[in-house]
């Protein structure tokens, strides 16, 4: 498959239409010594540059952006020269794609030559390179990244993202078909940015598209898949935008899995607009645990099927069963009892997972039970994690050997502790410990 763009400027502008389109406001790391260094360097032999895609959205809705990109028609090798000349670490990032990273200070610039793809297979593109910025931001993937700016904060918008991002559009750059045939994971990123910038109704051209090229999904890695899938469950609106991904049929091509989107939506209110007290962010794999509601062998499958970290597997097993959780009218005695046993992240995960099963199991929860999990909720993240106060060396100061008794009157002992509700003091287990046997090879 090959694609192409227009060269630079062919349309005529008129008077009103006339780049640039728009003025940057204040904005903090345009003035950074680092960004201006990085600018100067890049422009030291009258070349020019700006910045590109999402630092440019990112500041027009006051936002701090994660990277810092920049553009240039100059191919890699002066790219180099020119950091270099300047005294600016260089890190040949991606090459093959034009793409260099200047690191100064604490903070990195990726640097990309201007491109046009050659060709392209649904996951990887051939490219060449341009001195054409029209041409460059006619291979994004959406009007709202297809956004540049000048180092004095002048921006240029060829495909209307400006007004989309007012709108909270997201609109695929030219036809969604050709944009998603040249890379399947512009379906999952669809949704992403939609999750993130976009206001209903969605683009029912982007979704046709999406519906009808959904099975390409299944060509993509799982880690590439799993990053979107995450990206879309820390946003708000990862309810809704899952729903709108199973109604085009894309949600069974990566997690089919999910159902519970009731309880996830009670989660998600409790997290950001419910009363539970600071402490609690949002959390993408406790979100997957909630839409999930299944069982822990389905979620280490999942889990293994969306390559995901060996702690974040961890959990979502854990999370997929929640009979452990204390009951909320057990008071502090169970809560001590379930943070000794599970740990402190552990038990408020589930006590938010069960709240939200309940929620959506009963629409409203009666205002006492409401305050039984809130107080629960507010005792899991302020008791102190309570510690077992005895260790084996105590009973082999008091007359045991090493083995099979010690460990059993151990776990004897740990028993009465949290049966105590965790209040037991070292003197007070100690003064109930049982005599050991005479005969070591006993009971």
């Amino acid at each position: 498959m090959t694609a192409s763009a227009p060269e630079e400027p062919r349309r005529v502008w008129s008077r009103r239409e006339r780049p640039p389109w728009g003025q940057l406001g204040p904005v903090p790391w345009l003035s950074w010594p680092e960004t201006r260094a990085v600018v100067d360097a890049l422009q030291a032999e009258g070349s020019t540059v700006r910045f590109v895609g999402g630092c440019v959205r990112d500041a027009l809705l006051g936002v701090m952006p994660r990277d810092i990109d920049l553009a240039t028609p100059d191919p890699p090798d002066t790219v180099i020269h020119l950091l270099e000349q300047a005294g600016l670490r260089c890190i040949p990032t991606g090459l093959q794609h034009g793409t260099v990273t200047a690191r100064v200070g604490d903070h990195s610039f990726e640097i990309t030559t201007l491109r046009e793809d050659v060709e392209t297979d649904g996951r990887h593109a051939v490219v060449k390179w341009s001195s054409c910025w029209m041409a460059d931001a006619a291979r994004r993937d959406f009007t709202i990244n297809a956004l540049s700016a000048t180092p004095d904060g002048a921006v240029y918008d060829y495909f209307d993202g400006l007004e989309h991002l007012s709108h909270g559009r997201v609109v695929f750059v030219g036809r969604p078909m050709q944009r998603i045939a040249e890379d399947w994971l512009r379906i999952l990123r669809f949704f992403r940015f939609y999750a993130r910038f976009g206001r209903p109704p969605a683009s029912a051209g982007a979704l046709s598209a999406c519906q009808a090229l959904a099975p390409h999904l299944k060509e993509l890695s799982a880690e590439r898949i799993r990053d979107e899938l995450i990206g879309i469950l820390e946003t708000p609106a990862c309810t809704d935008v899952l729903l709108l991904m199973r109604g085009a049929r894309v949600l069974e091509q990566v997690l089919p899995e999910a159902g519970a989107f009731g309880r996830l939506r009670q989660l998600v209110f409790l997290e950001t607009r419910g009363l539970v007290m600071d402490g609690v962010e949002p959390d993408p794999v406790r979100r997957l645990a909630a839409v999930l509601h299944t069982d822990p062998h389905t979620a280490m499958q999942v889990a293994r099927r969306l390559r995901l970290s060996s702690h974040q597997m961890q959990r979502l097993s854990v999370l997929s069963d929640i009979t452990p959780c204390p009951d909320p009218d057990g008071g502090e005695p169970l809560l001590l009892q379930a943070l000794f046993s599970l740990g402190r992240k552990t038990v408020v995960d589930m006590i938010l997972l069960v709240w939200s099963s309940e929620r959506d199991g009963e629409h409203r929860l009666c205002p006492r039970r409401s305050a039984l999990w809130q107080r629960a909720l507010d005792l899991a993240l302020s008791l102190p994690v309570p510690s077992f106060p005895l260790k084996g060396r105590d009973l082999l100061a008091n007359g045991y050997r090493s083995g099979p008794l010690l460990g059993q009157e151990l776990a004897r002992l740990q028993g009465e502790w949290l049966h105590s509700g965790c209040r037991l003091d070292r003197a007070a287990l100690l003064s109930s410990l049982r005599p050991p046997s005479p005969d070591p090879e006993a009971g």
